[in-house]
């Protein structure tokens, strides 16, 4: 297939529908309103479901009922509004049910405003909902891995039975690239052996996330973190470059990897040995790849579009051994690659001064 000019959040939508998403429930915001504006005309002509709903906490209620009858169902929201689903997402991750959620962020803490942010870093991978789980959580870089990560989004749902986060700055959902789409897959899937039917003369079964009794409570937990060992052990995703000889290794996801990339091209350009290390799963985070590199380096720059979040988890992984810095810009603002290079080449001045 060739390749077309796609915005990030059409390309977000799009992606989902090819993936077979028969349901989609939502509420305008800004930056993915466009995604939700996609999925209204186009699930309408496919004869999917597209509802808008009255709120985000009503949206995602209608993920959870869609979920639970088996059908691949997702949400798409910005900062504010993913925290008002944290509820919603607690009953999906303790019934076990798939759903994929998009997540375009925004700059906060409140309403915030529009521009492009990573303020939701600890929000959907610390604290989505009350109790011990994790979502799996996606970070696109670019709109054809905006794509490529929605598709996956969906298998890893269905596979692992969880909820699955798909999160880019508001950068990479206005901006236009060129991307190919995946071919439309065929639908309707085959309904799981637990789906709810909502017929009497069929087998009755019971999605539920409430457990009065203690034992009943710790054998669900017990189960859930089974399961997020084996995602640990088996979905960690990332990216490196220029890592094998690096004194200074870059670690940045989604637009601030990208910024970062750049930044790190010219360095190299100038003779400096400076790497980029890019998670691509921000959950479960590559603590052991992001340790081998660490091992190798003699510092870490840390770069995100807030005031240091995913650097608390760089720390806990390398900063016993090495220097962790950190460069971060909030309240919407990007990071520009002279503002990197700067960062970079101070703290290699430092390392020279040192030795």
């Amino acid at each position: 297939m060739s390749k077309q000019l796609l915005k990030g959040n059409v390309a977000f939508a799009e992606a989902a529908i090819r993936a077979g998403c028969e349901a989609y429930f939502g509420y305008p915001i800004t930056p993915q309103t466009e995604l939700l504006e996609h999925m209204s005309r186009r699930m309408i002509e496919l004869n999917r479901v597209f509802l808008q709903a009255e709120s985000e906490v009503a949206a995602i209620n209608m993920v959870y009922g869609a979920a639970a009858s088996g059908v691949r169902v997702m949400t798409s929201s910005s900062s504010p509004g993913i925290s008002l689903m944290q509820e919603g997402f607690s009953y999906i991750a303790g019934s076990e049910v798939p759903a994929v959620i998009i997540d375009v962020m925004r700059g906060g803490p409140g309403l915030g405003n529009i521009q492009p942010s990573q303020s939701d870093y600890n929000q959907v991978t610390k604290t989505a909902g009350h109790g011990d789980f994790h979502p799996i959580v996606l970070a696109p870089a670019n709109v054809q891995e905006a794509i490529d990560l929605t598709v996956l989004a969906f298998d890893l749902a269905d596979k692992y039975l969880t909820l699955v986060f798909v999160v880019a700055d508001g950068a990479i959902g206005q901006m236009m690239e060129p991307a190919e789409l995946p071919p439309m897959r065929d639908l309707p899937f085959e309904r799981p052996s637990w789906a709810l039917t909502g017929a009497f003369n069929r087998k009755r079964n019971l999605v539920n996330s409430l457990y009065m009794g203690v034992e009943g409570l710790e054998a669900l937990n017990l189960k859930l973190q089974a399961k997020l060992a084996q995602i640990q052990q088996d979905e960690v995703r990332y990216e490196t470059q220029f890592v094998e000889d690096a004194e200074v290794v870059l670690v940045a996801f989604g637009t601030a990897a990208r910024v970062s990339q750049t930044a790190v091209q010219r360095l190299r350009r100038q003779g400096l040995k400076v790497g980029l290390f890019r998670p691509i799963t921000l959950w479960p985070f590559p603590e052991a790849a992001l340790a081998e590199v660490a091992d190798k380096s003699k510092a870490l720059l840390v770069v995100e579009m807030n005031a240091g979040q995913m650097l608390h988890d760089v720390r806990q992984v390398a900063g016993i051994h090495k220097p962790v810095k950190f460069l971060g810009r909030i309240g919407g603002r990007i990071p520009l690659p002279e503002e990197v290079e700067h960062e970079t080449e101070a703290l290699l001045a430092q390392l020279a001064v040192a030795v």
